[in-house]
């Protein structure tokens, strides 16, 4: 979010294989925050989620730390994912990369906070989800999620926690006040 504009999000788009840290903090000069949802979703192999979900996210943390922006939210994964059932190994190496991702930012000096979505769902949010340290595996539709985002950009006191995340049956807003 640009201050000096407005009080609007503002989407910087880039495409983190080409990117440099200095570049990329070139388009993060100015923010209040970074909102890191990039994955390549299973596309192109190991080698582009090694590529986009693991050392995209070390460029991006560098990045915000050369621009000044210490505030940094990431979309990760929900370590319950695929836990009972026969899984790729391209999905094993999807949660190892995503770990180690988290890791990473979990040991940086940002005011960071991971948050661990269910297996999103394109139905409609409803505004309400669960939310907490360790929940039940669930679904959460991607609405609940980009609001959870929102609610915690405009909640800074909830920082270096990692949140868990399914749908649920309290107002987004009340199930961060825990964590401020």
């Amino acid at each position: 979010m640009n201050q000096a504009s407005s009080p609007n999000a503002v989407p910087v788009l880039g495409n983190l294989l080409e990117l440099d840290e200095a570049t990329l903090a070139e388009l993060m000069a100015g923010s209040d925050v970074v909102v890191f949802t990039a994955g390549a979703g299973g596309k192109g192999g190991p080698e582009m989620t090694n590529a986009i979900d693991g050392r995209g996210l070390e460029l991006a943390v560098a990045a915000a730390r050369n621009a000044n922006v210490r505030r940094f939210l990431l979309v990760s994964a929900f370590p319950e994912a695929g836990r009972g059932r026969h899984v790729s190994d391209t999905f094993e190496n999807y949660m190892a990369v995503k770990k180690q991702a988290d890791v990473h930012l979990a040991q940086s000096d940002l005011d960071w906070v991971i948050l661990r979505p269910g297996t999103l769902v394109d139905t409609p949010g409803t505004g309400k989800v669960l939310a907490g340290l360790a929940i039940p595996y669930g679904n959460v539709p991607r609405d609940d999620v980009a609001a959870t985002l929102l609610a915690l950009i405009e909640k800074p006191a909830v920082t270096r926690v990692i949140i868990e995340l399914t749908e649920g049956d309290i107002p987004v807003g009340e199930a961060l006040e825990q964590f401020a």
